[in-house]
């Protein structure tokens, strides 16, 4: 319907019918964008290959950052030392993280900020996500990552998401969990392996064929 009333000529693209149509597509691209993901992880197959995290991580800034400004909020990107790699299938995690940031952005306050940043250690790699939702309400977190729970007033969405991304950050030997900042917002963690093997570079993701 948003298209149909752009198409008359009437209203602009940077008015509210074209962001009713941005939100439309940003959901129908993460929608797609999970399900192919997750038809590889129940029919076991992963492209698991070795890749830097700080490249990995400016790529899905790219991706988030628009998103980010059409809601006003402030995307923090603290890619972490250049060398930390994982071992993983590239693709399903990033719709982890797509996951995730959608997920920060959608609870977050307007004019606040979102922050992506990555820890790492000489044996893992810890890519977090922090928020201002002003704090959860639940005092066992793990349910958030129950298929079809949504505990915010914004119901939008199947709430299938933190429940994808449990299965795949697992399916790619990680944890994913959160952490509680009362008052202010949440932390979202993956938890991944550092891989021991040497990376120069990080290649672009290769975008699955529709």
């Amino acid at each position: 319907m948003a298209f149909d009333v752009l198409k008359t000529g009437n209203v602009g693209v940077g008015g509210s019918t074209g962001a009713v149509l941005h939100r439309s597509l940003m959901r129908l691209t993460s929608l797609i964008g999970r399900s192919l993901a997750e038809v590889r992880l129940t029919q076991g197959i992963q492209h698991r290959e070795t890749f830097q995290v700080s490249g990995f991580i400016e790529e899905a800034a790219a991706v988030a950052a628009l998103d980010a400004a059409t809601k006003g909020i402030t995307l923090t990107v603290l890619p972490g030392e250049d060398g930390a790699a994982v071992e993983g299938d590239p693709q399903v995690l990033a719709s982890v993280m797509q996951n995730l940031l959608q997920n920060a952005f959608k609870f977050t306050r307007s004019n606040s900020t979102v922050i992506l940043r990555v820890l790492s250690n000489t044996e893992r790699v810890r890519i977090e996500v922090e928020d201002e939702c002003g704090g959860l309400p639940l005092q066992d977190t793990a349910e958030l990552f129950r298929p079809f729970e949504q505990r915010g007033v914004d119901r939008t969405g199947l709430g299938l998401g933190l429940a994808f991304s449990r299965w795949a950050v697992e399916a790619n030997n990680g944890t994913i969990s959160t952490r509680n900042l009362p008052g202010k917002g949440c932390v979202f963690i993956v938890d991944l392996p550092r891989s021991s093997v040497a990376v120069l570079a990080s290649r672009p993701l290769e975008h699955d064929p529709a």
